[in-house]
């Protein structure tokens, strides 16, 4: 008997507002996945204890993976230094991942925390680079499927959900 494959997602893109600004970012497919049963929500800033509104905040002086190695940190616009936290949800994220034997994520790009394959560059200035999310970067080094909501479509979704919801979900979003 195979195991059921779980989709994980970023919160704002089920329409939670969530996100540093207290907005969603809702996405139709992921908010279809979620009113299924076909994809459980998270937001690694708010299990971590962040607020809604936050601070912004960015990854300074290297890569999530310098990050978690102690060699940069995550610091908001004000300066204070976060990195703990951001930490600390990307443990319970991968936490929750493993324990519902999630394989594939849409995460929400150029967070800190979600994006996939930008963030911003740490000069809290707009502009990105690319690089990977705390959270995001621990599920990928986890070895499941880490996709950006820019990259969410049909065929990314089809092998992680039943053939029956796959043919519901091409119905309803298209």
């Amino acid at each position: 008997m195979g195991s059921m494959k779980v989709i994980l997602v970023s919160s704002c893109l089920a329409g939670f507002k969530v996100r540093y600004n207290g907005t969603s970012v809702e996405n139709a497919a992921v908010r279809w996945l979620v009113t299924h049963g076909q994809a459980i929500t998270v937001c690694p800033e708010i299990m971590a204890g962040f607020t809604i509104p936050r601070l912004s905040a960015e990854i300074v002086g290297g890569s999530a993976a310098d990050v978690l190695n102690g060699k940069a940190y995550v610091r908001e616009c004000n300066g204070n230094d976060v990195t703990a936290k951001y930490i600390a949800g990307a443990q319970m994220v991968l936490e929750i991942a493993r324990k519902n034997n999630v394989q594939a994520a849409f995460l929400k790009e150029n967070s800190p925390s979600c994006g996939v394959n930008t963030i911003y560059n740490g000069q809290f200035d707009g502009h990105l680079l690319r690089g990977s999310g705390i959270t995001a970067y621990v599920l990928k080094a986890e070895g499941i499927k880490v996709y950006s909501d820019l990259e969410l479509n049909y065929a990314k979704i089809k092998p992680f959900v039943p053939v029956s919801v796959s043919e519901q979900f091409i119905n309803a979003v298209g």
